[in-house]
């Protein structure tokens, strides 16, 4: 693959550290959870996961519904994504929660939401890697 694009960001300390992206955009205070032992003062990796993943879902949404031509401009797409034991180390596991335009039948809108998931980028780096349930909402 040839890249279009490439995103940098340094993290310094882990978890109860930093986070800044080489352009600046990007410079956030990194805590764990309150539910993992932090102080919740902070964001974290699984929220940076679910910004990114729900966002990137919405644009592979929003290019398949421009294909089809069937308008998903008002779609919202939440990432929730957990984290928990998985063996010896830590696993993730994902829920992306796909809110339709009312005007969209059941059907379109599901294979839309199919199609978008084999073309998003985060889709296919978790393929067989974490779960990844979608739900139309």
């Amino acid at each position: 693959m040839d890249a279009l694009y490439t995103a940098v960001a340094t993290a310094t300390h882990g978890r109860d550290g930093r986070a800044v992206s080489n352009d600046g955009r990007i410079d956030v205070k990194l805590a764990p959870p309150v539910e993992l032992g932090g102080n919740g003062e902070g964001t974290n990796p699984e929220q940076l996961f679910a910004a990114g993943y729900a966002a990137c879902f919405g644009s592979a949404l929003g290019l398949v519904g421009r294909q089809a031509k069937v308008d998903v401009s008002e779609a919202a797409v939440t990432a929730e994504v957990g984290i928990g034991k998985q063996g010896d180390g830590f696993g993730l596991k994902v829920t992306l929660r796909v809110e339709l335009p009312d005007t969209l039948d059941e059907a379109t809108g599901r294979k839309l939401v199919d199609q978008a998931h084999q073309v998003c980028p985060y889709s296919n780096a978790t393929r067989g890697n974490i779960d990844v349930d979608l739900v139309i909402e």
